[in-house]
């Protein structure tokens, strides 16, 4: 028989927190309307009831006892809104072995510990529903899921953190350092106390391993993917690659290789035609080649109270469709394989190098000879200034097998007039 009301327990009430429940208690009309079902926030597990919020809950809603929520029977979906790895992960598998569905926004615990919970939810005929854990209100997840199920999906390439896309954009527009621009994120509410997961790349990383995960049916590692961060930026960079007709972007990239799967994030020199050269600031976007759909991009907000509670809001649709018109057995990515995960040594790119050197004759020969001996062709190669005897170098190569690039990029660095200190981005072609 099916239940008429969705009664809700979430677990944390934060920013995104905040949100859903706005939502719930200012468009309930709305979602009854497109649930046939009545929407209950019955409970929310805090840390402190007492505290002041921004949404006026009933005082009896709030417990600090998660018990209070895996333990009532009546409660048919936990929101999982804490974050974090613990006691995240053993709320939801008590939720699921209780017989409950699942919507969580945490791309920590999906990238890390997302196949362990999808199997527990299919042996107890439930579903774990994790749109938000990736793009905030972008649809990304459904999409993969199900509208692009009957492509090969032959490449991902994304900016899905919005965090290192504003420093990046004031870098370039605004002629700020990283740490200006840092700080310019910092007062915006953009970037965290402790920025390091999203400067270094592993916030990017953590949706990778899920997007990857889905568009190509495979079961991946965190320790799989190759992780660079955008430490190495510099204001100089930024301007080079626009001279040169190009932006540098923080990009998530997975691509459907002939012996396996290259995933990488990476800063890379994205040309300024293409559709991700135009995502600026907070926004994210990722862009998906499908061989029956061909090209296809999503773009929005990646993060945000509202935005993140509006993919929320959407799985707990979905999870009101599944109590009406229950589906055994109904997670599709268990069936997913292993991967096979190429090195990065093997991969193919294009690259940007700035150089400094001892502006004396002979230095460009040796440069062109270093790469001509490991069969690495130069698109372009330019001075850019000499200043007290020091000239600035700047290159780029044609398409290249990495591997020779680095044995190249070696023995340059050994030659007496090339100064310490280089700059090396890959070209997203």
């Amino acid at each position: 028989m099916a239940k008429e009301v969705i009664k809700i327990g979430m677990l944390g009430m934060g920013t995104v927190g905040s949100g859903v429940a706005s939502i719930i208690l200012n468009d309930s009309a709305m979602l009854q309307e497109r649930t046939g079902m009545e929407i209950q926030l019955k409970r929310v597990l805090v840390r402190d009831v007492n505290r002041r919020r921004a949404v006026d809950l009933p005082s009896e809603a709030y417990t600090t006892a998660a018990e209070d929520i895996l333990g009532d029977p009546s409660i048919n979906l936990v929101l999982e809104l804490m974050g974090g790895i613990e006691p995240a992960r053993s709320y939801i598998a008590a939720a699921l072995e209780r017989g409950k569905y699942v919507v969580t926004a945490n791309k920590d615990l999906m990238a890390l510990h997302g196949q362990e919970l999808l199997e527990l939810a299919r042996r107890h005929n439930r579903d774990i529903f994790y749109e938000a854990s990736v793009g905030g209100g972008i649809p990304l997840i459904r999409p993969l899921k199900q509208s692009l199920l009957a492509n090969h999906i032959s490449r991902i390439a994304g900016i899905i953190n919005g965090t290192t896309n504003y420093i990046l954009t004031r870098m370039d527009q605004d002629n700020m350092t990283l740490d200006e621009a840092l700080a310019k994120a910092r007062s915006l509410g953009f970037a965290e106390a402790d920025p390091s997961n999203d400067l270094e790349g592993r916030d990017a990383a953590y949706k990778l391993a899920i997007l990857a995960g889905l568009a190509f049916h495979r079961r991946i590692s965190l320790q799989q993917i190759h992780v660079e961060g955008i430490g190495g930026v510099t204001r100089e960079d930024i301007h080079y690659a626009r001279e040169l007709g190009y932006t540098i972007k923080l990009l998530a990239l997975g691509e459907q290789l002939p012996a396996g799967l290259g995933l990488r994030v990476h800063p890379a020199l994205v040309p300024l035609e293409h559709p991700l050269a135009s995502v600026l600031n907070e926004f994210n976007a990722v862009f998906v080649e499908g061989d029956a759909a061909g090209e296809v991009m999503f773009y929005g907000r990646g993060a945000g109270s509202l935005p993140t509670a509006s993919s929320v809001l959407a799985d707990v649709l979905e999870v009101g469709r599944c109590l009406r018109c229950p589906v055994e057995n109904g997670v599709p990515e268990n069936s997913h394989k292993e991967a096979t995960v190429l090195p990065m040594d093997v991969l193919v790119s294009s690259f940007y190098l700035r150089l400094q050197v001892q502006d004396r004759p002979g230095v460009f020969a040796a440069l062109a000879n270093a790469f001509g001996d490991e069969q690495v062709s130069l698109g372009l190669i330019m001075q850019k200034r000499s200043e007290k005897g020091i000239a600035e170098i700047v290159l780029v190569t044609h398409d290249v097998v990495e591997e020779r690039f680095r044995r190249a990029l070696q023995r340059i660095m050994k030659h007496p007039a090339v100064q310490p200190g280089h700059s090396v981005f890959r070209v997203l072609s």
